[in-house]
């Protein structure tokens, strides 16, 4: 496990900050967390290079690509084995449906998000590309009504 990286009050701004808007300007930022653009810059630049800030994503909305219906499956492969877990793995990840697989603890040994365009794509997924395979036991699913961003992910408050 990676060590935690010590931030002060303006670092946590910035993450704040670029967590509601990764495309913020270096100049607005500055400004923002009262700052020169070139000390908004360079504290930037040590985020990343310190492992905090890992990247930028571009979210889309699945429903406008034909994809409106989203589940969770939570899959249990048995035997549950090294040599069993990087392929299984690698083949969901591959998966133009998949949008994120976790690795468990308890009776279910991975959660997987997946976005599909109806109940009969969702069936064929599930028969398809997961239960056929020999080393899944059992897969359960359940439909996403409706999901929520919750608020930038910040480190605990210092007790």
């Amino acid at each position: 496990m990676s060590e935690s990286v010590v931030l002060d009050p303006v670092d946590l701004d910035i993450l704040r900050l670029l967590q509601n808007d990764a495309r913020t300007t270096y100049r607005d930022l500055a400004a923002e967390v009262g700052v020169a653009a070139s000390t908004c810059l360079d504290r930037v630049a040590r985020l990343r290079r310190a492992g905090v800030i890992l990247g930028h994503q571009l979210r889309l909305d699945p429903a406008k690509l034909g994809r409106g219906l989203q589940a969770l499956l939570m899959v249990q492969v048995r035997p549950h084995r090294r040599e069993l877990v990087g392929p299984f793995v690698e083949r969901i990840r591959a998966l133009p449906e998949s949008r994120s697989v976790f690795h468990l603890t308890g009776p279910d040994d991975y959660l997987v998000h997946v976005a599909v365009s109806d109940t009969a794509d969702l069936q064929r997924l599930v028969l398809d590309e997961f239960t056929s395979r020999r080393e899944v036991a059992r897969v359960e699913t359940r439909l996403i009504f409706q999901q929520w961003d919750c608020g930038p992910l910040l480190p605990p408050a210092a007790g």
